[in-house]
């Protein structure tokens, strides 16, 4: 293989890891647009939807489409306990006692994870089979493009219901400007646990379709969740398209990093970047001062 294909291959590469990172940082996005808060126990939603997709296949029979669904609709019920239990009696309390909040829910959800699936690792199989597709001297996986294809779907779904729905302009509203919604009859608190449910469920779609290309394990969600978090703050907290520049160019450098420096460097690289972005601008690549809300 020549360099300028090895680079092709990395790039690619890249880009499939980058689009993970992208897909775990939508859901910071999504609880820190409605709360200010951010959620530490978002790479535990993208664990638990992976195991749960697992155990629906292997324990209840369900096909992969159908224990899918239920991964993601229980990863749902449980962001919605995390508001209800943990945060919601706290609400009034300073952003860092919340945010030390969600790593203890972290952590307790790892350590029950641990203890119900056992330390040993799991796979979900391919969603359209593993038959590597060329492209000019380098290979696509199919899930690759699976990948790719949710981030996108997800953002411009999130997009058009935040833009164009009753319920999403409320829940913007309620983010932006709380006692102003609350005078015109918007129940703020229910729009804070709409926004903790559907941050669960799209943990929990990043989970399923990084499965097949990756080991479901109990402690996976602690660096995806940390990258999914660098992801936001390089790309702009806040900013939905931001999230999907920082994560893939995340990918891109650890790849690439990884390919002609040294694997033992691959995450390091995403935190020196990190470091730099919060030193030379932290609002991000898109973000403007507090970043856009979505």
């Amino acid at each position: 293989m020549s360099l300028e294909q090895q680079i092709l291959q990395f790039v690619i590469t890249g880009i499939t890891v980058g689009s993970t990172y992208a897909l775990i940082g939508i859901g910071f996005n999504i609880i820190y647009n409605a709360t200010e808060i951010i959620n530490f126990a978002q790479g535990e939603f993208v664990m638990l939807g992976g195991m749960l997709t697992v155990f629906g296949m292997n324990v209840l029979r369900l096909p992969l489409l159908l224990a899918a669904l239920l991964a993601i609709a229980m990863v749902a019920v449980f962001g919605l306990l995390l508001d209800v239990l943990a945060i919601r009696p706290l609400k009034n309390a300073s952003p860092i006692t919340l945010i030390i909040i969600t790593i203890g829910a972290s952590i307790s959800t790892r350590g029950a994870s641990s203890l119900i699936w056992g330390k040993e690792p799991y796979r979900i199989p391919a969603f359209t089979g593993n038959d590597p597709i060329p492209f000019f001297g380098a290979v696509v996986q199919p899930q690759s493009l699976w990948i790719i294809g949710v981030v996108f779907a997800i953002v411009i779904a999130l997009r058009q219901f935040f833009s164009h729905t009753l319920t999403g302009k409320a829940m913007v509203a309620s983010a932006v400007q709380p006692r102003a919604a609350r005078l015109v009859g918007i129940d703020t608190s229910y729009m804070v646990l709409l926004s903790f449910a559907l941050s669960g469920a799209v943990g929990a779609v990043a989970g399923i379709v990084i499965a097949p290309i990756s080991l479901v394990t109990y402690d996976m969600g602690v660096m995806l969740g940390l990258k999914g978090f660098c992801a936001a703050i390089v790309g702009g907290l806040g900013h939905p398209f931001g999230v999907i520049m920082g994560g893939i160019s995340l990918g891109v450098l650890e790849s690439l990093g990884a390919g002609f420096i040294s694997s033992g460097y691959k995450d390091a690289i995403a935190f020196v970047i990190l470091l730099l972005m919060l030193f030379f601008r932290p609002q991000g690549i898109l973000g403007k001062g507090r970043g856009e809300r979505v």
